[in-house]
């Protein structure tokens, strides 16, 4: 019997993908979540309640570091570009990687008590700065392995909803574990250092697996050494991509915005900081829903309109949230599975839709870049991150917020975490759905590049694309 890592691509696409490799992918991003979610959901919190650092400046340094962490993307992508191992490509950096990268996340989540404010800061700068350099070595790579294990855009399109089912389940899993001891924990900081621990330990298992059950069968047609200029030519040239950058930084701008501050509203604005559970585990409901829905919604009316309807109904979400009463806990819980079903459909989608602009920049290049792809589409995604973190430290700060502890949050505060929470999310995501209205790719043009692409033609290199 012929050997999976022996499989050709025309192999694989002919005979699909089997179970044990959507378990593997979705099992990497679990492992990427552990980390993830954890930032998104509790580093604002744990910078403001237990490191003692304001608001501001809590927010200023989230837009440093991630836009740092894109940098940091960019440079993986084009190493990884380069990598060639027996192993692959991308497979390796998941084995070799993953240590380093969960260690770090303690420390990102263990700064000195004893150390002055000054120090608190530096410490929180350069442990966040190094997480962000080892998760871009880890997640590029990551996230890379779709483009080349299928060429076929449903198998990817499964993979996507894989990989979304596993960071759903991861984030509620976090939600369940960490939001009672924001709640209860005499010693946050000694609580939080004992789980972070626990989720490095699992995080190196479930990287280990996606390593043992993936295979690179879309191997480069030519050597891709992408310098800084040809990455900006990728992005002139490569529409598609381009405008799934433009997405991705607002659509992440409005998803780390709300996931910033869903604590300080289920703590301060709806009373009750083990409600963030609840509305984690109906905004996960509605993403593993949108996951489940997507294969069968694209076959019926494509990847874009589903993305931008998708789109309609987050923003849509975002509205009731930003006018609910306080008293109101469950249309608030409802609205938060809202939210999650549109953009759960969006991050099903992203890197499968990703994954089609690496096809079309080869046509139009003759050059196969899936990490330099992915990296540009992950360097936005980290602006966007960077964006939604400061813009919600920032709303906090205008509102005045102070650490809660004995005392109800002012109304102004109130109001900020509202702004933060769905306001400023819902501009973002209507930005992104103009965007996405201009994206040119459809499916049935994507069939044609392939075409193209196998048969050595390659009509976009002249010019007519």
């Amino acid at each position: 019997m012929q050997d999976t890592d022996e499989r050709t691509a025309s192999e694989t696409d002919r005979q699909g993908l089997r179970a044990i490799t959507y378990w593997g992918y979705a099992a990497g991003d679990v492992a990427n979540n552990m980390t993830f979610s954890m930032i998104s959901a509790f580093l604002l919190v744990y910078y403001t309640d237990v490191a003692g650092i304001a608001a501001a400046t809590a927010g200023t340094l989230f837009l440093v570091v991630r836009v740092w962490g894109g940098l940091t993307d960019l440079v993986a992508g084009a190493t990884i570009d380069r990598t060639r191992t027996r192993w692959g490509r991308f497979r390796p950096y998941l084995v070799f990687g993953s240590v380093p990268l969960l260690a770090s996340l303690v420390a990102v989540f263990t700064v000195p008590a004893g150390l002055p404010l000054a120090g608190r800061i530096v410490w929180a700068y350069a442990t966040y700065a190094l997480f962000s350099l080892l998760y871009s070595f880890v997640n590029v790579p990551y996230g890379s392995l779709a483009a080349s294990v299928t060429q076929r855009s449903d198998e990817r399109t499964k993979l996507s909803a894989a990989r979304s089912l596993g960071a759903a389940s991861t984030g509620l899993l976090i939600a369940i574990v960490v939001s009672p001891q924001v709640a209860h924990a005499r010693d946050l900081q000694h609580s939080l250092t004992i789980s972070t621990i626990g989720f490095a330990v699992a995080g190196v298992a479930l990287y280990l697996f996606c390593f043992a059950t993936s295979t690179e069968a879309v191997a480069p047609r030519r050597t891709a050494r992408p310098s800084a200029a040809e990455m900006v030519r990728a992005l002139t040239r490569n529409v598609p991509l381009a405008l799934l950058c433009l997405q991705s930084v607002v659509v992440l701008a409005a998803t780390f915005a709300m996931g910033a501050v869903a604590m300080y509203f289920a703590r301060d604005v709806l009373g009750d900081a083990n409600l963030f559970a609840i509305l984690t585990l109906a905004q996960t409901v509605g993403m593993i829903l949108a996951a489940m829905a997507v294969p069968r919604t694209v076959a019926r009316v494509g990847q874009k309109r589903s993305y931008m309807v998708a789109l309609a109904v987050a923003v849509v979400g975002c509205l009731g949230l930003v006018v609910v009463p306080a008293g109101w806990v469950t249309v608030a819980v409802v609205l938060f599975g809202i939210v999650g079903f549109g953009i759960g459909v969006v991050n099903t989608l992203v890197w499968s839709i990703q994954a089609d602009t690496v096809d079309y920049g080869e046509w139009i290049t003759g050059k196969r870049s899936d990490g330099t792809n992915y990296s540009l589409v992950s360097f936005s995604r980290k602006v966007g991150q960077g964006l939604g973190g400061a813009v919600a430290g920032w709303i906090l700060a205008a509102g005045h917020y102070g650490p809660t502890a004995g005392h109800a949050l002012a109304p102004q505060a109130a109001m900020a975490v509202r702004g933060a929470l769905a306001g400023f999310p819902a501009l973002a995501l209507l930005v992104a759905f103009v965007a996405m209205w201009r994206y040119p790719l459809s499916e049935q043009r994507h069939d044609r590049i392939l075409a193209d692409l196998r048969s050595g033609t390659h009509p976009g290199s002249s010019g007519r694309v």
